[in-house]
Parts: structure tokens; sequence; C-alpha cells
């Protein structure tokens, strides 16, 4: 009977014991590690391994789509805030906001009209972004040639920095619109200093 409670308490004892870990690899790819975005303290942060195989083209690719759903975002969130203030267009002022926006229910047919002609302007945002003439910088250039505003003129340092300025605001708007569209749904926008819809 001794030797079994000394052996149960040996083998708890053991669960107890420092075990090594084996160094993880995921969060840096050092050939991708340098790219724009990869902040500290994670780096280059890659948990699903989308870009192990160090492809740039198919990198390039999944940095344009964060760029264009964070430039969405940016917008959804301002747009969100905007009306949640009470702001309206013209014949627009008894229109709701949030979900409560797609459904219009009692307001004119012209109001109503207003949730096709959103989504017919989101599918042509969606066929004019896109790099046309072969002529963008970097993932998310969408000038065709056609607008430069100066941003050709301002040195590297400085297009980078403001390149780094849009893709973090992006993926913090992204964070924001989905926070929201679920705390709408949860019906705790209150507590979280929002206005309720």
């Amino acid at each position: 009977m001794k030797s079994v409670i000394i052996a149960s308490l040996l083998a708890s004892a053991a669960a107890f014991a420092p075990v090594s870990k084996p160094a993880s690899t995921v969060a840096l790819n050092n050939a991708l590690g340098n790219e724009l975005g990869a902040l500290a303290p994670l780096g280059f942060f890659d948990p699903l391994g989308l870009v192990a195989d160090e492809d740039q083209e198919y990198f390039d690719h999944l940095r344009e789509v964060e760029i264009r759903h964070g430039r969405c975002a940016m917008l959804a969130v301002s747009g969100w805030l905007t009306t949640a203030a009470g702001i309206r267009l013209p014949g627009m002022e008894d229109a709701p906001f949030g979900f409560k926006a797609l459904t219009m229910e009692g307001l004119p047919s012209e109001v109503r009209g207003t949730v096709p002609l959103t989504l017919m302007t989101v599918f042509l945002i969606t066929c004019f972004m896109q790099d046309s003439t072969g002529e963008n910088s970097f993932p998310g250039d969408y000038r065709n040639g056609l607008i430069d505003f100066g941003w050709d003129g301002k040195s590297k340092e400085w297009q980078d920095r403001k390149r780094s300025i849009e893709l973090n605001n992006g993926r913090a708007a992204q964070m924001g619109i989905l926070g929201i569209m679920v705390h709408e749904q949860l019906g705790n926008l209150n507590d979280i200093g929002l206005p309720q819809p």
C-alpha cells in the first residue's frame, strides 16, 4: 500500500516538473520580417502560416486586400458614428442607423431606394478600386497614373510612415466596426458609450 501511495505522489509531482518548450517560428518570417506593418512586439505576425512559403506576390495580394478592407472599415466606422450622432442627408431625417437602416420600414420608397443604390456604389467602387494600368508603386496604390497630390515628391520615409498609419488605422477600424456590429446585436452599445439604435 505504501508503495502505491509513493508512486502516486511521484507521478503527481512529475506533472509540475518543468518541460522544455520548443521555440515558436510562427510569428517571424525572415524574408517578410521587414515589411511595412510588422510592428513590435510581434514583428511579422502570421499565425496561420498564410505566407510561410515567403511568396512575395501572394503577400502583396493579401496586403492589398487588407488595405482595401481597412479603407472600407474606416468609412463604415465614420458613417456609423455620423448617423448615430443624428446627422442625415436632406429627406432622410427619419432614417434609422445601424442594422435597422437596412430595413427602413415605414419610410417612403425614395428613401428605401438608397439601400440598392449603396450596394451598387460598393460594386462600382470595387470595379474601379484596382491597379488597371500596372503602374502602382505598392499594394493598394490605385492612382493609376492620374492623381498625385504631391505623393511622388515626398521622401520614401514619409511615404512609408503615411502608409503605415493608414494600415494601422485600417486594422483598428476593422476591429472597431466589428465590435460595434456585435455589441449592437447584443443590445449593449450603451454600456460601451455608444447609442443603441
